[in-house]
């Protein structure tokens, strides 16, 4: 189980709710998102960070009446022993499937086909999974305290590619405003909340790590909205400068806007470089999800130590990143369907359920200790 005494940071909190906000999201969301809302996809996405607030107020909630537990621990506490050991069960083994595994696909994926194409997608997907299972196994402080060295250089990187690009950007390309009227808006944002936020339900398995609650709740809107915030920067850039059409085409728009960065004759061809944090936000994506499975697994099972459940499972999770999607049509499919209905029912059905039956409770004790009186 997770050991009490293991604490992070506010400011460590933050840079990995950030992180895990930003994640695979920088590569996919802007096609989706264009893809449905043309050259609306802005202000879909402004929605969605607006509907992020209230995502996060929910899950700042319920972290805050159990601020020294985990969500497993949570779940049980509210629904009994054995019904929410059950429930947790099957929120961490269609976690496990959903979320690092779908990711360690999108790692693979991007590689083979936009930097090594030679290279087999199975030999990419272990030698990354290697180095998040050693992360993993190294323990939350370890991995938080490399968020923090990583993350300026994941500030600067993002803001000199935001820089760089700048000058290509076309004005033209985001009007008309609402040629298509605000209908395409609504499933655009659902779409955009469904990778960005409600997997947040995943940060409350390492919320009872940071040393202090308040800082930890502060921390958890901050990062989250940084995160929204810079992703509304990617999918407005993608949009300003390849304009709808062909950002709905491409399948990882934001590494064509890098292709686009040309000063002089010079400066040119820096992608590879770019493409540096988007492997840092994929990592600890990857990292958080894996880490909170095996800490809600020994938890579930009773425990002592997450550690010997790390290397079997990170062996499961290669395998699965192969086999999850067979091709991008079923993937796009999965990720319109299933997905938005799968983050629906853990990120906002449970939580709601689970404040509800929260307050059930304290209302029937303050009758029964009102009946006594």
């Amino acid at each position: 189980m997770m050991p009490k005494q293991v604490k992070i940071s506010g400011r460590q909190f933050m840079i990995l709710t950030t992180l895990f906000t930003v994640g695979s999201a920088i590569l996919v969301i802007p096609s989706g998102m264009a893809f449905v809302a043309k050259q609306d996809a802005w202000i879909a996405t402004l929605v969605g960070v607006g509907a992020g607030f209230f995502l996060v107020w929910i899950y700042n909630t319920l972290a805050i009446l159990y601020p020294q537990m985990t969500l497993a621990e949570i779940i049980e506490t509210l629904l009994g022993k054995w019904l929410g050991k059950t429930i947790s069960l099957l929120f961490i083994f269609t976690l496990f499937l959903s979320g690092p595994a779908s990711v360690l696909y999108d790692v693979g994926n991007f590689l083979t086909t936009q930097i090594m194409p030679e290279t087999p997608t199975q030999s990419v997907n272990i030698l990354f999974a290697v180095i998040v299972i050693m992360g993993v196994r190294l323990g939350i402080e370890t991995f938080a305290r490399s968020a923090e060295l990583l993350f300026p250089l994941f500030i600067l990187l993002y803001i000199s590619g935001a820089i760089l690009i700048a000058p290509e950007i076309k004005l033209e390309n985001v009007q008309p405003v609402f040629e298509a009227g605000i209908g395409p808006i609504w499933p655009a944002a659902l779409s955009f909340i469904s990778i960005l936020f409600l997997p947040h339900i995943v940060l409350l398995m390492i919320f009872p790590t940071v040393n202090r609650t308040d800082k930890a709740r502060k921390a958890f809107f901050n990062g989250s909205m940084l995160g929204g915030m810079m992703i509304f920067v990617v999918v407005a850039f993608s949009i300003l400068i390849l304009g709808p059409d062909l950002t709905a085409r491409s399948i990882f728009p934001s590494y064509s806007l890098a292709k686009k960065i040309s000063i002089g004759n010079f400066l040119q061809r820096i992608e590879a470089i770019m493409a540096i944090i988007w492997f840092i936000s994929l990592y600890f994506r990857i990292t958080i999800y894996l880490y909170a499975i095996v800490v809600g697994l020994a938890q579930i099972f009773n425990l002592k130590d997450y550690r010997p459940l790390i290397l079997p499972l990170g062996m499961i999770l290669v395998v699965m990143s192969v086999v999850i999607y067979p091709n991008v049509p079923y993937q796009h499919t999965w990720d319109g369907t299933v997905w938005i209905s799968y983050t629906l029912s853990i990120g906002l059905l449970l939580p709601l359920l689970l404040l509800c039956i929260h307050g059930i409770q304290k209302l029937w004790s303050k009758k029964k200790t009102g009946a006594k009186g």
